[in-house]
């Protein structure tokens, strides 16, 4: 996942940072409300993890500044405020979960992921994708690249139109077993590997421009450069 760490305890964001990459994910840091805001506004991410009280902006006025925007990016609160009132106060305020420090790293992964899940589902799934010159219809399951049809097995289909959705995202080895393959199991499995390297044959020949890129070490992305 995409995650943008709006904490500025610089201690507590280097921990979390690291225990964050470490589990494959991909993570921009602010250490202050306004930057943090800007951050949130101008990209996508996944997830946000965001300390409730922070200089420049406060943790609660960003998260509402967020979502007056109707950006509905899942945003999970830090705070040493772990009452009830202010738990309920931050989820109120659009928070999707609320930990109080300190916290157990492997709990604030898990929650991620959950969050994660939950904002990567699509209310209604797109029929038509298109990334460049490249257009999947789901409907026929007809791949094409301008006038050129690609043949594709049924699992390079799903690949394909799980990488088109998630188009500028990393997409890890993870989120394929788990969407594609519908599978729990070793990320580090050469499965994914196997089937993306056939798909890249079939998607790029000649002069045209790969679109499946390798983020190394996490997993693949989907753009055209």
């Amino acid at each position: 996942m995409q995650v943008l760490l709006v904490e500025d305890d610089e201690r507590l964001a280097g921990h979390i940072a690291s225990g964050l990459r470490a589990a494959g994910h991909l993570v921009e840091h602010c250490d202050n409300g306004r930057d943090g805001l800007v951050r949130a506004t101008c990209e996508r991410f996944d997830v946000i993890v965001l300390d409730r009280m922070l200089p420049g902006l406060d943790g609660l006025k960003l998260l509402g500044a967020l979502r007056a925007t109707d950006d509905a990016t899942p945003v999970l609160l830090l705070s040493a405020l772990g009452d009830v009132d202010e738990r309920v106060r931050g989820l109120r305020a659009g928070g999707d979960d609320y930990m109080a420090k300190p916290f157990a790293m492997s709990e604030l992964l898990a929650r991620l992921e959950s969050l994660g899940r939950r904002g990567s589902a699509p209310a209604e799934p797109a029929e038509h994708l298109r990334v460049g010159d490249v257009e999947i219809d789901l409907v026929s399951h007809v791949v094409s690249r301008g006038a050129r049809r690609i043949p594709l097995t049924l699992r390079e289909l799903r690949i394909v139109a799980y990488l088109a959705r998630n188009a500028g995202r990393v997409v890890t080895r993870s989120m394929l077993l788990e969407n594609v393959w519908n599978y729990d199991f070793d990320p580090q499995t050469n499965i994914i590997d196997q089937h993306i390297s056939k798909l890249r044959q079939k998607l790029t020949t000649g002069d045209e421009v790969q679109v499946i890129h390798t983020v190394r070490g996490v997993g693949y992305v989907m753009r055209v450069e």
